[in-house]
């Protein structure tokens, strides 16, 4: 076996021994989609370790107006955003140690219950010691490619990978919504066609009346 294929081997061996290491930066990220009835509020805990980064991203994908008021609390009790009827919106902030509160008020309404989807993504939620993995490695100074060059490939992929997971659920939000929008549109149109319908019935109706109306002989015959 080549020295390059003893290099590709150990680092899968290290990487199956210890998934943390390498200087990877842990991301985590999870969906939720629930209903928020009409004049309610829910709020939700995340909690975070100091030097994380926490991202929200929420939408309204049914209910009438798709608005909704959003806001997140620090662990200290700060208001660190508020929104006022918003369809959707994205917030990263930088995190402390301590439970983040965010939460969905819907009390500025009681006409209908509201659909939210929202999206957690945490960075940087490794807690684990870095492991000085180059210490294993010896004899590979004449390779042109380097244990780093690879962790840094891995990294990008992984990066990547991510990425294209968050925007296709991203994208099943946008759809639902707009399937939500459209069927409702769907039951407007459906409806007025019928006003529409039932009118020109009897306007139709009234017109052949009247014309009927105005050749009717009224003259009484006489015997």
């Amino acid at each position: 076996m080549g020295t390059a294929s003893r290099l590709l081997l150990l680092l899968h061996n290290l990487l199956l021994l210890s998934p943390g290491a390498f200087g990877f930066a842990p991301s985590l990220d999870s969906d939720f989609t629930f209903t928020l009835p009409a004049g309610r509020k829910e709020c939700f805990f995340q909690p975070m370790r100091h030097g994380a980064s926490l991202e929200v991203e929420y939408q309204v994908l049914d209910g009438a107006g798709l608005d909704v008021d959003f806001y997140l609390e620090s662990p200290k009790g700060e208001i660190l955003v508020f929104h006022q009827r918003k369809s959707d919106g994205i917030h990263t902030v930088e995190t402390e140690d301590g439970d983040y509160m965010f939460c969905f008020d819907k009390t500025f309404s009681t006409i209908s219950e509201k659909v939210i989807f929202f999206e957690l993504i945490l960075d940087n939620m490794g807690e684990g010691q870095q492991e000085d993995w180059k210490k294993y490695i010896t004899g590979t100074d004449l390779l042109d490619m380097k244990l780093e060059d690879i962790l840094e490939s891995i990294n990008n992929v992984k990066a990547r990978l991510s990425k294209s997971l968050q925007i296709q659920t991203l994208l099943r939000a946008f759809e639902a919504r707009d399937r939500n929008i459209q069927e409702s549109n769907f039951d407007t149109v459906n409806f007025w066609s019928m006003v529409n319908l039932g009118v020109m019935v009897v306007v139709s109706a009234v017109q052949v009346y009247m014309l009927k109306s105005l050749f009717e002989d009224k003259r009484k015959s006489r015997t």
